[in-house]
Order: C-alpha cells, then sequence, then structure tokens
C-alpha cells in the first residue's frame, strides 16, 4: 500500500511543470525552481573565484561564470528528480554592467570579464565629463558618466588586448553583459541577444529610441556589429542547445538583477518602490510608460513586455548590510551579524552616536567618491550597543535620503516600501524604516524576487502563467511595519544625521 501511495505522489510530482531561474550575481551563481504558485521547489549555489589583477580592477573568469551556472541549473533540477522535459521555461537574471567580449567563431573570450565593480576606466571617465558630455549621456541613457557601466569597458578591452580591436572592426567579436553570455552558451551561440535592462546600463543604449546609439558608439569607439540584438524581457529568445537538458527548454526571460527584483515584488503600478538589502541598498521605483530625468538618480528601464516599456528611477547605497559585515569583522563587537539586532535592543537609541557608511564613497543622492565613512558623538558612556544601533539608524536614513529624492524629483507620492535582502529579516531594522519614513514598510514571504522575477518574465512569454495580474496574486505579505510612536524621534535624528554626512564629503580628496 506504501509503495503504491509514494507511486501515486510520484508520478503527481513529476508531472507538473516548472520555471528555472539562473541568478548570476557577482560572487555566485544560483539556480532555483518556482512552481505555479511561485513557491521555490529547490536551491543551488555555488561561489566562483574573484580575480584582482591591480587595486581597484576585478574581473571573472567567463568560463568559470559559465560552468558554475550550468552546474548549479542541473543540481537544482536533480534534486527534485526532474529533467528539462519538465521545465516551461528559464529565466536568467544577472550581476548588471560586467562587460564580456568573445570570438564569435570559437566562443572563446579575449580577455576576462570586467565587474561592475572595476575602476580601471575612471580617468578615461574623468576625461569625458572634461570634454562636456556629461549632459549629452545622461539625457539620452539616463546614466552617469561613470566606470560602472559598460561602455568604458569595452572601450579598454578593445584598446588593450592584442588584435582586438581589429578583429572587432571584421565582425569577428561579440560583446555582451552577462545574460547574454549564458544565452549564447546555452544556444551553442546560436543567440546573440540581450534585453531592454541590461542594455540600459552600458551608457551606449539610447532608452527613448530603445536602440544602440549611433552618437555614443562613436564617442566611445565601439564597432555596432559586436553588439547584441536588444529584446523584451518576456519573449522565447531561443533553446536550450546543450547537452544540459535531455530536451530542449525556452529560454524566455531576461532581466538585470534589481530589475527583475523589482518585478518579482509585483511592483506592477506607478509609484510603487522596492529596496533590496544587500550588501548595499538598491532601491528601485517604477515610474510608468515615460522616462523621467533626475538630477541625482538613475533613470533606467524596469522591463518591457510585448510593446510596453516600464520606466524605472533607481538610487544605488554602496554600502548597507555591509556596516554590519564591517561591525562584526573590522571591529569585532560581535560574532554573528543577527546578534547586532539584540545589542541595539539594550539601549532606548544611539545616546547621540552617529555613522555615516561612506566606507566606499557615498553613492546616490551624494555621488561623493572621496567621502569616508565616519562615527561622531561619541563620549565616555558609548557601547557596542550604542553602536549598533547607530549603524541601524544609518542604513533607514540612508534609504530615506533616497526616497525623499525619489519624492522630490518626480513627485511619487508611495505608500509603501516593499523589502527584500538579507537584512530585511531583521524586525528593528523595519521598524526603525517605517518609522524615519513615516510609510508603511512590507516584506514578502518570499524573499527571493530577484530569481522570482525572472521566473515570471519567462512564465509569462510561454503561458505559464496568464498576465501580470495573476502573478499579482501569488505576492504574499509576510509582515508588515506601520510607523509608531517613535517617528518623531526617528525623524529629528536623520535631520542631526544629514550634518554628519555633510562632514564626511570629500574627505579623501587630496585638495
Amino acid at each position: 500500500m506504501a509503495i503504491r501511495v509514494y507511486s501515486e505522489w510520484y508520478t503527481f510530482r513529476i508531472m507538473k511543470k516548472y520555471i528555472l531561474a539562473l541568478d548570476q550575481g557577482t560572487t555566485s551563481s544560483r539556480a532555483i525552481v518556482f512552481d505555479q504558485e511561485g513557491t521555490i521547489q529547490s536551491v543551488a549555489q555555488k561561489e566562483f573565484q574573484q580575480i584582482f589583477p591591480k587595486p581597484g580592477w576585478v574581473e571573472h573568469d567567463p568560463n568559470d561564470i559559465w560552468a558554475s551556472q550550468a552546474g548549479v541549473a542541473a543540481e537544482a533540477i536533480s534534486k527534485i528528480g526532474i529533467n528539462g522535459k519538465y521545465l516551461s521555461a528559464i529565466g536568467i537574471t544577472n550581476q548588471r554592467e560586467t562587460t564580456l567580449v568573445w570570438d564569435r567563431e570559437t566562443s572563446q573570450p579575449v580577455y576576462n570579464a570586467i565587474v561592475w565593480q572595476d575602476r580601471r576606466t575612471s580617468s578615461y571617465c574623468d576625461e569625458l565629463k572634461a570634454q562636456g558630455l556629461a549632459e549629452t549621456i545622461k539625457q539620452k541613457t539616463g546614466l552617469f558618466i561613470d566606470a560602472y557601466f559598460s561602455a568604458s569597458k569595452i572601450k579598454w578591452i578593445l584598446d588593450n588586448v592584442e588584435g582586438a580591436r581589429t578583429k572587432a572592426e571584421q565582425g569577428k567579436l561579440a560583446f555582451g553583459t552577462v545574460d547574454t553570455w549564458l544565452t549564447w552558451k546555452l544556444t551553442n551561440g546560436k543567440v546573440h541577444v540581450t534585453d531592454v535592462t541590461n542594455a540600459s546600463r552600458t551608457m551606449i543604449f539610447n532608452i527613448h529610441t530603445l536602440s544602440w546609439d549611433k552618437e555614443l558608439l562613436k564617442i566611445f569607439n565601439i564597432p555596432e556589429n559586436m553588439l547584441p540584438e536588444v529584446r523584451s524581457c518576456s519573449e522565447v529568445y531561443g533553446e536550450t542547445g546543450t547537452t544540459l537538458f535531455a530536451s530542449k527548454v525556452p529560454i524566455a526571460g531576461i532581466a538585470g538583477d534589481q530589475q527583475a527584483a523589482l518585478f518579482g515584488q509585483a511592483c506592477f503600478e506607478p509609484g510603487m518602490i522596492k529596496n533590496t538589502y544587500g550588501t548595499g541598498c538598491f532601491i528601485v521605483a517604477n515610474i510608468g510608460t515615460k522616462p523621467v530625468m533626475t538630477k541625482d538618480l538613475l533613470t533606467t528601464i524596469g522591463w518591457k513586455i510585448g510593446n510596453e516599456t516600464i520606466y524605472a528611477v533607481e538610487g544605488s547605497i554602496f554600502i548597507g548590510g555591509a556596516i554590519i559585515q564591517w561591525l562584526r569583522d573590522g571591529l569585532g563587537l560581535f560574532t554573528s551579524s543577527a546578534e547586532v539586532e539584540k545589542l541595539a535592543q539594550r539601549v532606548e537609541d544611539s545616546d547621540g552616536v552617529y555613522l555615516v557608511p561612506a566606507l566606499s564613497g557615498l553613492g546616490a543622492p551624494h555621488w561623493d567618491p572621496y567621502a569616508r565613512g565616519m562615527m561622531i558623538g561619541l563620549t565616555r558612556g558609548t557601547t557596542k550597543a550604542h553602536i549598533s544601533r547607530a549603524a541601524l539608524d544609518a542604513i533607514t536614513f540612508d534609504v530615506k535620503s533616497i526616497t525623499d529624492c525619489i519624492l522630490e524629483e518626480t513627485g511619487i507620492q508611495f505608500k509603501e516600501l516593499r523589502v527584500d535582502g538579507g537584512a530585511s529579516v531583521n524586525n528593528m531594522l523595519m521598524q526603525l524604516q517605517a518609522d524615519v519614513m513615516d510609510r508603511i514598510v512590507v516584506r514578502p514571504k518570499i524573499t527571493e524576487t530577484t530569481a522570482l522575477g525572472a521566473a515570471y518574465l519567462a512564465g509569462l512569454a510561454v503561458g505559464y502563467w496568464n498576465n501580470v495580474n495573476e502573478i499579482q496574486k501569488y505576492w504574499q505579505e509576510d509582515k508588515r511595519f506601520t510607523p509608531g510612536i517613535g517617528r518623531e524621534k526617528q525623524q529629528k535624528q536623520y535631520r542631526t544625521w544629514q550634518r554628519a554626512v555633510e562632514r564626511s564629503k570629500g574627505w579623501a580628496n587630496e585638495e
């Protein structure tokens, strides 16, 4: 009898169809299998080598990226006893801006992937600013001139790898961000595409015309023939042609990681905002079907489905949860990150201690690479509990500075902030965030929103889900944090913290 019951359960299980999301990140590759309710059925993850050839340089081996991603894809589906035949589609989400160039004939990279964190082209970007090109590039791309984005990295490879520029001009080389590389490898070199979200982070893509911009290509001296075709975020780009799966599986969804998280959080209406609390914090707001150029934020593409393009504004905070890691590893205030909440709860407030987490300079809305971290207000009575509380406050203050900027520069009147990422499990942090913003903070049951967004985009393309209204039903709230009695105090402390931020600016500037 038991054998029969198990057999019936097993038959039912393998008859179900699933969506496989490939989540290729900066330090690891992950694969997650989702069912029709958006529930996680299986997860596999593998870290890969980080390469630092010189100070400020960060690279990855493209073949490591592919091998790790292929490995976890196979592992994730084998964990639940299925094969490719039971996958309706594959969705891809990825670290953005990271730049790869490879030989079209051999599929071999001509150089390592230059990672988004890499700063080797900073001086070249300074030259572009000196030439007065900042406004042209901002108006066309929604981006600031910065080594963060792909264009200057492509130029560096063409200028510094022997023979690369000649081969590129002959049409023998291909450029791609990580999504393009994975799709190329999955299809055995038959498909060379990217999506609008990844293209919008290259600094050579016009977000108004949704095409590669010839004027920008001329500025960066990049041959157009090496660029991928730009497609929507939800359509069938091709089928797997590798030995990874026994049967062919449609590749049907692509989006950069933060845009995928916005979609996975079901932020489908203009004015809806999400924040991912990771190493940094990434606040992204849906601004609807028309791009809005802002002074201190990035304007980017949220997603494109069919003929409709949704735009977004984004504020990036370089140090978020990493400040907790620094207190743990750098100062040794506690042994595990989870302890910070318990420590902070021992005190009513930070007792006048303020922490500016500018360990890597200040991102939005300040954009000051010369700012440095600062702790101020210390007295003989200061304890590690006060410093822990100041760190949590600092994270929430940073996020408020972005949401205030979004409000001021776009007019968005948002009611709630949807949150995800590792630090979002800290209830005290989330309550402080609600208090200082005077807005509701909502944490979903499934916080793997980046992979979930890629899965949703792929599933929509193949009819696994019918529309975004169906997807919206599967988004479920885990916990809601409402502004409480501490909000006036938090907001007053925020104003004092802003004074500390001003004092941190320009600290490392030699002038």
